[in-house]
């Protein structure tokens, strides 16, 4: 199971994402609204007025993110619990700081899941090592936290978890599929066998993957917008998070990891 610290807890937070986020008009969002500016249906007191009909006034997007935790990070620890409404000098300065906080929670989910498995024994050191170094920049202070080269820590996390990835997918003789980044978008993969196959990047946008065996499959990054994934099977399989299960279409005959919550629009 995650550490809570990797999982969003929107009564901690001060709305960050509400604020600090663009949003576009689209299927995703009933309204354009730039970052930094409050969304209209943000209340006094942080939470979301409309949080149980998300989809049915037109925020799937909403409904579809997840920060990883980094959310009441950012409020409750970076900024020492000061809010931005209280604080609207240091306003500015804390919305830049979710993005950035989000994508060092991102790699802590991922490492920590790479730590969990048995397969990459012989890489716990160095996982160890990565997520103290990780672990360290989410209690920096905000200049710190800004001044971060995130793109290249990432860099060097990204090759453990594709060490990760090869240990895991490397189990047994069958060939495994690489569709690292392929344009799936629509495709036709019900019952698919993608075993231990690498999605890594694959655009897999309202793809029909009912019923498809993704055991061990490499997920990262992965577009699951819209995906059909009734009675798929995810188990075990790597690197797949919160949002992109609230992306895709589901139902209760999709097996997911424990880690990870079926979604109530399922």
């Amino acid at each position: 199971m995650p550490h809570p610290s990797l999982t969003a807890d929107c009564g901690s937070c001060f709305g960050l994402c509400c604020v600090a986020l663009t949003f576009t008009r689209s299927a995703d969002f009933a309204v354009d609204k730039a970052a930094g500016d409050p969304c209209p249906n943000l209340r006094p007191d942080f939470g979301c007025g409309i949080h149980d009909r998300l989809r049915d006034k037109g925020f799937p997007g909403c409904a579809v993110y997840d920060c990883f935790g980094a959310g009441q990070q950012v409020s409750q620890v970076t900024f020492g619990g000061r809010d931005w409404r209280a604080d609207p000098g240091r306003a500015k300065q804390m919305f830049a700081a979710l993005p950035v906080m989000r994508q060092v929670h991102e790699l802590l989910w991922y490492l920590t899941e790479a730590r969990s498995l048995e397969a990459t024994r012989e890489l716990h050191a160095d996982l160890d090592t990565a997520l103290a170094e990780t672990e360290l920049l989410t209690r920096a202070d905000p200049d710190t936290l800004l001044a971060t080269d995130v793109a290249g820590h990432r860099a060097r996390v990204d090759v453990l978890l594709q060490r990760t990835s090869e240990l895991v997918r490397g189990a047994g003789t069958k060939k495994k599929k690489n569709r690292r980044g392929a344009d799936l978008i629509g495709a036709k993969l019900a019952d698919a066998d993608l075993r231990g196959a690498t999605l890594r990047g694959a655009y897999l946008i309202a793809a029909d993957l009912r019923r498809a065996d993704l055991r061990q499959a490499d997920l990262i990054g992965a577009d699951l917008r819209d995906a059909d994934v009734r009675g798929a099977d995810f188990t075990g399989s790597l690197f797949l998070t919160q949002s992109q299960v609230n992306a895709a279409r589901g139902d209760a005959k999709t097996r997911l990891p424990q880690r990870l919550t079926r979604p109530a629009h399922w």
